[in-house]
């Protein structure tokens, strides 16, 4: 086959670097998980958890409001420019939040923070800076960054709350955004041509459709409900973990490492199953069950130090499960020219949950005690587990990209026609004015590049 099998320098350069910037948006969100309630009622009104779960979930409203307008913006003013302005309000978000002696301020600084969206920008430019066959790779490199992300940020955020407190690290995030300008300035080179990417962007027109799609539906709920239980969990949690084992909110990172070591081990064997077996659907029932089974634990045992333990163990070994599987399934599921916004909805409903968990967690915990907390997020679990049992189970595809030459003499929809009639393929779309060829495959199949080369270079 004459399609190459590794990224070129610059590609995996560039995809390395865009993946930090990406991780960073979550290490802002992430970092102060841990210890920010504990460190939030010491402060003036910070007594009354609703402001607490409003300074957690405050990111995640802004997020959702300028994520798709930042990537659509770059299309027009430049993918560097939208990024390099998303990162400075990140900054000073972080530099307020960090100044900040009330939690009054520290909300405002979190709404900064969250208004600095530049996930779509960053994986705009990635499109614009990777060739099609390598597309799906850099964007797992940039989920895989997500993920590490978060596990060190459980870890990472009780450690450096010892070393320079809380105020500290948002300081430290907003030094890291304004070093991040420089990683885009230095070592990401300016893309040769930027266009509009179907498989990674949202496109205005084709967001009715993606909203009227029912089984894209059920996943944006699931992602809506999965961030609010974590959100709302994490108002809680760290109270909890303190008052039943006596540790500094500095020292939890003893409990959170061994859960997320024991819940990324166990969360490989899953998504093989659900991956290379086809069985996506089984896996995520059983997986939304457990969400379910550890939100009962929390309610039922959250005054023991044990009791949230296996609940903490258990509701990680399903998130991070779900974490993985979910943007799998939302591409195997969407239309292959809407990829890119079905994604952007997707992204979008997830910061809608950050913001109700922690507000929804905040005011809960404030009004009723911890255990409504559990009992709101016990009933998104249920909805959820509704939805995900009668989804339709995700086609066992994946999905394969083709540079469309420039000049072809291809008649897109002839094209289209002959490709599908390949064996295995399942989806072709052709998209001449992004020179694109997107096919869906039969996982089980024993595709072979060749002949879909062939058929596109004529």
């Amino acid at each position: 086959m004459s399609q190459p099998e590794r990224m070129s320098p610059v590609e995996l350069r560039s995809t390395l670097s865009l993946a930090s910037i990406y991780g960073l948006r979550m290490l802002g969100m992430f970092l102060i998980l841990p210890i920010f309630a504990i460190y939030a009622e010491t402060l003036p009104s910070g007594h009354d958890h609703f402001y607490i779960g409003l300074a957690l979930g405050a990111y995640g409203l802004t997020q959702a409001l300028f994520q798709l307008p930042f990537g659509m913006a770059s299309d027009r003013f430049g993918r560097k420019t939208m990024i390099y302005i998303g990162l400075l309000i990140f900054a000073i978000g972080s530099f307020v939040a960090g100044m900040a002696d009330d939690i009054h301020t520290i909300i405002i600084g979190r709404a900064i923070q969250g208004a600095g969206a530049v996930s779509a920008a960053v994986t705009a430019l990635v499109a614009d800076l990777t060739r099609e066959e390598h597309r799906t790779k850099a964007m797992a490199m940039i989920g895989g960054s997500i993920g590490i992300t978060f596990a060190l940020s459980l870890i990472l955020g009780p450690t450096l709350n010892q070393w320079i407190g809380v105020s500290g690290i948002f300081v430290l995030t907003g030094i890291l955004a304004l070093l991040a300008m420089l990683d885009i300035k230095y070592l990401v080179p300016d893309p040769e041509v930027s266009r509009f990417h179907s498989d990674t962007q949202a496109a205005p027109a084709k967001l009715g459709p993606v909203l009227q799609d029912t089984q894209l539906l059920r996943l944006n709920f699931g992602i809506f409900a999965l961030h609010a239980s974590h959100m709302a969990m994490f108002v809680v949690v760290p109270f909890a973990i303190k008052q039943t084992s006596g540790l500094s909110e500095n020292d939890h990172w003893m409990i959170y490492l061994p859960i997320m070591v024991i819940s990324l081990v166990l969360m490989v064997p899953a998504i093989i199953v659900g991956e290379k077996k086809a069985k996506l659907k089984q896996v995520f029932v059983i997986s939304v069950a457990v969400m379910l089974l550890a939100e009962l634990a929390f309610g039922l045992m959250i005054d023991s130090f044990w009791g949230i333990m296996a609940a903490l163990a258990t509701f990680f070994i399903a998130f991070n499960v779900l974490e993985a599987i979910m943007p799998s399934t939302i591409s195997k599921q969407a239309p292959a020219a809407a990829k890119g916004t079905a994604i952007g909805v997707f992204n979008t409903a997830q910061s809608l949950g950050i913001f109700v968990g922690g507000v929804s967690g905040g005011w809960l915990s404030s009004q009723y005690g911890y255990t409504a907390v559990f009992a709101f997020c016990g009933a998104l679990m249920v909805l959820w587990l509704v939805s995900v049992t009668t989804m339709r189970a995700p086609a066992a595809v994946r999905s394969r990209m083709y540079h469309l030459p420039e000049g072809h003499a291809h008649d897109a929809a002839q094209l289209s026609r002959h490709l599908a009639a390949l064996p295995g393929v399942k989806e072709s779309v052709v998209l001449p004015a992004e020179g694109m060829v997107i096919l869906k495959v039969d996982m089980q199949a024993d595709w072979d590049d060749s002949a879909a080369l062939q058929l596109i270079r004529g």
